[in-house]
């Protein structure tokens, strides 16, 4: 059974800074590309930061220089570390594992940036 969960999210003041962890079981994760998404209220859900078995990584514009994709296949995890916080960046933060069109997602966990 494959299980993708999040965790580290929470409530932040703009300009702070969060790092969000998901770990997937129940497959060879070394060989699945990872990649984190959010959804914000009445938006569709949209790409953040990817990263590939071979660790190139891929962001949307609007959190490069911010945000930091990193994986540890030792341990089944990969991690978004977020700085300099903007309120819209509030959203549900969703990882998900994706081999050859095969995915599989999490239940998202909340970020809230608020002054």
């Amino acid at each position: 059974q494959v299980q993708v969960v999040e965790s580290g999210g929470g409530l932040v003041q703009p300009g702070g800074s969060l790092t969000l962890s998901c770990s997937a079981s129940g497959i060879r994760f070394s060989t699945y590309a990872m990649a984190w998404y959010r959804q914000a209220p009445g938006k569709q859900r949209e790409m953040v930061a990817t990263i590939s078995p071979n660790l190139n990584r891929n962001y949307a514009d609007s959190v490069k220089g911010r945000f930091a994709i990193s994986r540890d296949n030792a341990k089944n995890t990969v991690s978004l570390r977020m700085i300099s916080l903007k309120p819209e960046d509030t959203a549900v933060y969703y990882c998900n594992a994706n081999q050859h069109g095969t995915v599989y997602w999490g239940q998202g966990t909340q970020v809230t940036v608020f002054s």
